[in-house]
Formats: C-alpha cells, sequence, structure tokens
C-alpha cells in the first residue's frame, strides 16, 4: 500500500460520518462516492470536492484552488475544488465540505440534458 492509499484511507475516516462512502482508484488517484455518487477525488495526496455554479464562489472565497491537469500540453480545470487545510482537523471540520460536493454531484445529477430535435 502506498502513501496515496494512506491519505486515501484517511480521507474515508473523515468522511465516514456521512455513511456510505467508499473509494476507488481511478487515473492514478482516487474516486470518492458516496451511495454510487462521485462526490470528491484525491490526486497527489490532494482532496478535491465536486463544485457547481451553486457552490464554487465558497471555495473560491476560501482561496481554493480548482483541480487541474494537462491535456495535449494545455492545463484543464474541472470543476473540483480543493478541500481546506482546516478541514483535516475532524470528521466535524470536514462534514460541510463534504456535504457541499455531494450537493453538487446531485445537482449534476439531475440537471436537464439538452435535447435535439429531429
Amino acid at each position: 500500500m502506498g502513501h496515496g492509499d494512506e491519505f486515501a484511507d484517511f480521507v474515508l475516516e473523515l468522511l465516514a460520518p456521512l455513511g456510505g462512502v467508499s473509494r476507488r482508484r481511478m487515473f492514478g488517484g482516487h474516486g470518492i462516492y458516496r451511495d454510487g455518487v462521485m462526490f470528491a477525488l484525491i490526486a497527489d495526496d490532494t482532496l478535491y470536492f465536486k463544485t457547481d455554479a451553486t457552490s464554487r464562489g465558497e471555495f473560491e472565497a476560501a482561496g481554493l484552488d480548482p483541480f487541474r491537469y494537462a491535456r495535449q500540453g494545455r492545463p484543464v480545470a474541472l470543476s473540483y475544488h480543493r478541500a481546506p487545510d482546516a478541514a483535516f482537523d475532524s470528521p466535524r471540520a470536514m462534514r460541510p465540505w463534504a456535504e457541499r460536493g455531494f450537493a453538487a454531484a446531485l445537482r449534476g445529477r439531475k440537471a436537464p440534458r439538452a435535447r435535439t430535435e429531429a
């Protein structure tokens, strides 16, 4: 078990009070799921929560950067923002950020899809 697995296990411990939380390996990191819905990801031992137009401002106001990766040499930002350092103090400190991430993930699942008329 590598260092990344230890960090992922620590994150799961902090998120355990939410219930139904699990992780899956993906792209060298981990996807964090609650009841089968991905609401967070871990990359390079950094935790990011799902954000959307409703929650993004709270993360940005706290100075939390979006998850970025390079695609064909260009930076791409995803709708996930870094968890604040203070959230790692306790499950209680982590919970509001995790709830924001889960709520954004649920809103994303319910977003209406554009339909094309034949």
